[in-house]
C-alpha cells in the first residue's frame, strides 16, 4: 500500500540548553552596561581613534562603548561563517548548531606514539600530526597541533606551510607577533590563487587571543583590523579568570567575557561592516585553586556561555576532546569522551583542542585517533530519526512478520549499512579477539597512525605553488634573522 505522508518524517537531533532566553537577555544587558559604564582599555591607537570616531567616549586609552554601537555590531555581523577547502569545495558551514572538529595548537610537548615518551615538540611533529589528523575522516579543520622547539624563528609560518603542504582541510590558525600575520595571509593567497579568492572563499580562520576582556593588545588589534579590512574570518577571544581578572561567580565572570568578545565585534564591524567574526562569547576560564592550574575538562560554565552566542545567533568557538591527564590513560578518555558530548550537544560550532593532554601543555596523536571514533559515535547519536513509509516497512512487516525471515530480503540489503559502523572499537567476540592479537584500542590507534605515515606523505598543492609558499617562508625566516 501507498500512503499520502503527513506525519513528521524526522525526530529532531537531541541538544541541551544551558540557559533561557531570559538569562541570556539579563547577561547581555550587564554586558553592555560594563562596556558603557566601566569600559576597556585597548592598546593600539588606530582601534582607539575608530572608536572614538564612532561615538564612544575616550579617556587617554580608556574606551567606553555606547550599548546602541554593540547592539549595532550584533546586527550587522553575519550569523553564518562558510570555510572552503584548498579545492575551492565548501567544506563547513559554521552556525547555528552545526558542528565541526579540529586540532589544537601549539603544545610544547608530544606523547611519542612510538615510545609513548613525553618528550618536547618539533618540526616533524607538525608534519605527522597534520598528516594524521588530514586522515581522520571526521576531524574536520586543522591547526599547527606543536611548537616546534628546533625552529628558531617564524614558527607560525613554518607552521602554516606544513598544514598547506600536507592538508587540503581548512585551517584555523594562530600568529605569535604582528610581523608573521601578514606573510601568512600571503600564503594562504598564493595557496588559493590570488587575494580575491581567500576573501569570497576563505579557506583558513585566523584565532586571536587578546590580553584579557578588559585589556586588548597592540598586537591582537593590529591583527583584528588587518583580517576584518580584507573581510577574512577571525575569532576573536579575550579570556577572563573567575576570582583572577573577573568576579569569581559564573554570572558575574560571563558577563565580563561577554563584554570582552563584545569589542572585537563592534572593531570589526567598523572596519568592514559584514566582517566575518566567530566568539567565544561568554566563557570565563577557572583556576582550580588547589593546584594553581587551569584545567581544559572541567564541565563548569562551557553550556552557559555557548548559549549566549545562541542567542547572538553567531558562529561559536569552543573545544572538546581533550584531557587534563599525563597518560592516554582512563582519565584521558572520559575527559575527551565527555567534553566532546558536551560541546556536541551544547551546539558549538568549531571545537577545537582534540588530542590536547596536560591542560595544553602535551598533544598525543594517539588521543586524535581515539576522539576521531568518539566523533563518529556522537555524529549517529544525535542523527535524526527517520520516519516515514520506507523505514515503517508495514507492507514487509505483512509479508514476513509471521516467519520472522527479513535477512534476505533487497530492503535489508538497502539499509543494511545504515548504523554506526566502528573503525576503531572492537566488536568480536573473545575467540577472535585473541585471533587477532588481543590489542587494545591504544594498540589499534598506535597501528593505524603507523599506516598512515609510513607511505610517503601526498603532495597537496602543485610543486610551484609549494616552492612559492617555501619562498615566502624563508624571506620570513631571513627578516627575522636580519632584525635579530
Amino acid at each position: 500500500m501507498v500512503h499520502t505522508q503527513t506525519n513528521v518524517s524526522a525526530y529532531t537531533a537531541p541538544f541541551f540548553r544551558g540557559l533561557t532566553d531570559d538569562q541570556c537577555r539579563l547577561i547581555h544587558s550587564a554586558s553592555l552596561e560594563i562596556l558603557e559604564r566601566t569600559g576597556v582599555l585597548l592598546y593600539y591607537q588606530p582601534a582607539i581613534d575608530l572608536l572614538k570616531s564612532a561615538g564612544c567616549t575616550v579617556n587617554e586609552n580608556r574606551v567606553r562603548i555606547p550599548a546602541h554601537l554593540a547592539e549595532w555590531a550584533l546586527r550587522t555581523a553575519p550569523s553564518y561563517i562558510t570555510l572552503y577547502d584548498r579545492r575551492g569545495n565548501p567544506a563547513m558551514r559554521l552556525g547555528d548548531r552545526v558542528s565541526a572538529y579540529g586540532t589544537g595548537s601549539d603544545c610544547l610537548n608530544i606523547l611519542d606514539h612510538r615510545t609513548g615518551e613525553r618528550r618536547e615538540a618539533v618540526l616533524q611533529d607538525i608534519v605527522d600530526g597534520i598528516r594524521v589528523a588530514d586522515a581522520m575522516p571526521h576531524i574536520d579543520f586543522i591547526m599547527s597541533m606543536f611548537l616546534p622547539s628546533d625552529v628558531g624563528v617564524a614558527k607560525e609560518v613554518r607552521q602554516m606551510e606544513v598544514m598547506l603542504t600536507h592538508s587540503a582541510k581548512p585551517i584555523c590558525f594562530v600568529t605569535y607577533g604582528w610581523a608573521g600575520t601578514p606573510k601568512i595571509i600571503e600564503m594562504l593567497e598564493v595557496a588559493v590563487g590570488d587575494a580575491e579568492r581567500l576573501r569570497t572563499r576563505p579557506t583558513a580562520i585566523l584565532y586571536l587571543n587578546p590580553t584579557s576582556g578588559f585589556r586588548h593588545n597592540e598586537e591582537a588589534l593590529r591583527k583584528l583590523m588587518y583580517v576584518a579590512e580584507r573581510h577574512l574570518p577571525c575569532i576573536y577571544w579575550p579570556e577572563v579568570g573567575r576570582g583572577l581578572t573577573c568576579p569569581i561567580t559564573f554570572a558575574g565572570g560571563m558577563a565580563c567575557s561577554n563584554a570582552g568578545h563584545l569589542v572585537g565585534l563592534v572593531i570589526a564591524q567598523l572596519v568592514s561592516e559584514g566582517a566575518p567574526v566567530s566568539l567565544c562569547t561568554a566563557m570565563p576560564f577557572t583556576l582550580d585553586m588547589k593546584t594553581m592550574v587551569v584545567p581544559y575538562a572541567d564541565p563548569d560554565c562551557k553550556a552557559f556561555g555557548l548559549e549566549m552566542s545562541r542567542y547572538y545567533n553567531l558562529p561559536a568557538f569552543n573545544w572538546g576532546g581533550m584531557s587534563d591527564s599525563k597518560l592516554l590513560d582512563e582519565q584521558a578518555v572520559m575527559e575527551a569522551a565527555l567534553t566532546l558530548f558536551a560541546a556536541t550537544l551544547n551546539g558549538g560550532n568549531l571545537i577545537h583542542d582534540i588530542g590536547y593532554m596536560e591542560s595544553g601543555l602535551t598533544g598525543s596523536l594517539e588521543l586524535v585517533v581515539v576522539c576521531d571514533e568518539i566523533i563518529s559515535w556522537l555524529t549517529a547519536f544525535v542523527k535524526g530519526l527517520e520516519i516515514g513509509e520506507e523505514t515503517l516497512a508495514l507492507d514487509l512487516v505483512h509479508e514476513h512478520g509471521l516467519s520472522g525471515d527479513f535477512l534476505e530480503t533487497a530492503h535489508t540489503l538497502r539499509h543494511v549499512r545504515e548504523d554506526w559502523q566502528s573503525r576503531l572499537v572492537d566488536r568480536q567476540n573473545y575467540d577472535k579477539w585473541i585471533e587477532s592479537g588481543a590489542t587494545s584500542m591504544r594498540e589499534r590507534a598506535r597501528a593505524k597512525i603507523d599506516d598512515i605515515l609510513g607511505p610517503e606523505p601526498e603532495r597537496i598543492l602543485p610543486p610551484e605553488i609549494e616552492q612559492k609558499i617555501k619562498d615566502i617562508a624563508q624571506r620570513a625566516i631571513a627578516a627575522h634573522t636580519e632584525k635579530g
